[in-house]
């Protein structure tokens, strides 16, 4: 019987590099939400996935970005402190590129970071289908030549184009170790901590510009029985905002929660019942109760 392995890669990269499709794919389900909006995973996701004989755990960050640009308020700065305290530990590190765009100042604050950490890193660039061929040899030479990859790995996290020669790396490369999970199990997420990232995720792919920015989602009940009940508030800053997010005669809430009532039933595989109320909370941000929908602690 071959030995098994298992270890925690953590995925690091600027904001919207694709980490959260990236862990989508490897897991084969939806355990982080996806949107074109930079920045909108706000805590540590962990996806677990088998392969022969090992067991890969994923641990999907928010992005680190620029702390003179974005640190404004205290839910920024616990956001970036979780991305960093996710690296710390982990076996493998993925510094995580899009290849379509020049390397940008946050793709090397990142690398600045990771780069005398202990834990071994690879280089993977994303988006490969859409990047120049020259200009994507030239960054891949620059990159290493700032940091000591172990392998580079050129993928499209969407297609899974490249994935596969990911995940074998992985699998033949990670510690050797009994599991830490159960077989079936696929994320370390509760259902209702899912739940509440799903309709975050609709928030963002129908609210224009910032809104989506200024509020949070908790799940306040959760009943499981033959059907799944679901309660939720979606908290946001101001009256003018609850407008918006409600819409004419109820049309936006509805709009929001037909969608996220739908993803919930094909990820939950049980008929979903959703209620969603809005409710006004100023500077929720800058409290000092913790984060509840996305774990996170404020700290000085």
């Amino acid at each position: 019987m071959n030995k098994r392995k298992c270890g925690f890669t953590v995925i690091v990269g600027a904001p919207n590099s694709g980490k959260s499709t990236l862990t989508n794919y490897i897991t084969g389900a939806k355990i982080s939400i996806v949107s074109p909006k930079a920045q909108t995973t706000r805590s540590r996701i962990t996806g677990i996935k088998i392969s022969g004989d090992s067991q890969i755990i994923i641990v999907d960050t928010p992005g680190i970005f620029s702390l003179q640009d974005n640190l404004k308020n205290k839910l920024n700065k616990s956001i970036v402190q979780t991305a960093k305290n996710s690296i710390e530990g982990s076996d493998f590190i993925i510094f995580l590129v899009d290849a379509s765009k020049p390397i940008k100042p946050n793709d090397e604050l990142v690398l600045n970071y990771i780069k005398n950490i202990e834990s071994k890193k690879l280089l993977v660039l994303n988006k490969v289908d859409k990047a120049d061929k020259q200009k994507l040899l030239e960054n891949t030479q620059k990159l290493n030549e700032e940091c000591n990859f172990e392998k580079t790995f050129m993928i499209s996290a969407l297609k899974g184009g490249g994935v596969a020669d990911l995940e074998k790396y992985l699998e033949d490369n990670l510690p050797d170790s009994n599991w830490i999970f159960p077989e079936d199990q696929i994320t370390d997420a509760p259902a209702r901590f899912l739940a509440a990232e799903i309709t975050r995720e609709k928030l963002f792919m129908n609210l224009n510009e910032e809104l989506p920015y200024s509020l949070y989602v908790e799940t306040e009940l959760y009943e499981e029985k033959k059907d799944i009940k679901i309660h939720q508030t979606i908290y946001t800053s101001t009256e003018s905002h609850k407008s918006i997010i409600v819409g004419k005669q109820g049309s936006m809430i509805k709009k929001i929660g037909e969608q996220s009532r739908k993803d919930l039933q094909n990820i939950l595989g049980k008929k979903i019942h959703l209620f969603l109320f809005v409710k006004v909370r100023e500077n929720w941000y800058d409290r000092r109760e913790p984060y509840l929908v996305s774990q996170i602690e404020f700290k000085e």
